[in-house]
């Protein structure tokens, strides 16, 4: 009988922990898992960066021509491009990274895919705080935020630590059993 993380196996009363998974991508039985990785996430990061930025040009591009033809009040709707920017990249990052491919549109050209580190795909939500602590790690630590995916196995940056995520090759994963969905 098991109440509040306690049982009675074995004649006396213990704490039982909780149920802990291992990882479900091992860097050492698969490491083909996450050859490369690194360089196709710096890579697929410039594409995400250019997919971003295009609507957000477009947009002052409008605000511009907006604002000569009403003879300059148009130009107040300047102050809206950087919160909208915002809210489009978490919108961006959460649809993708949680829709059905766990991939922005970066990575799955890339060919990666974001896991959880027991191997559920990603959410919404997961996906928009992944943005948002990878824009807090690289406004803090600049470039230098991929120096620690250089030591350890599974290439994970600190941002995957955080939130307990992992980036492989999707190619390769495809061939490894896939978990189940979460839901």
């Amino acid at each position: 009988m098991s109440y509040s993380g306690w049982n009675n196996q074995g004649g006396g009363w213990q704490r039982s922990g909780p149920n802990l998974q291992p990882h479900a991508f091992d860097p050492y039985a698969q490491p083909d898992l996450f050859r490369g990785v690194l360089t196709r996430r710096m890579i697929a990061f410039v594409i995400d960066l250019f997919v971003l930025s295009v609507p957000v040009i477009l947009a002052v591009i409008f605000i511009a021509i907006f604002g000569i033809v009403t003879l300059g009040l148009g130009w107040a709707l300047f102050w809206l491009v950087s919160p909208a920017s915002v809210i489009w990249a978490l919108i961006y990052y959460g649809a993708t990274l949680g829709g059905p491919y766990s991939a922005t549109i970066g990575m799955r050209i890339m060919d990666l895919e974001l896991r959880t580190w027991y191997g559920a795909p990603g959410y919404f939500v997961l996906g928009a705080m992944h943005a948002v602590c990878f824009w807090i790690s690289v406004s803090v630590l600049s470039p230098l935020v991929l120096l620690l995916g250089l030591f350890n196995a599974r290439r994970r940056l600190p941002h995957d630590f955080v939130l307990g995520t992992v980036v492989v090759n999707n190619s390769v994963r495809s061939q490894v059993a896939q978990p189940a969905r979460p839901y």
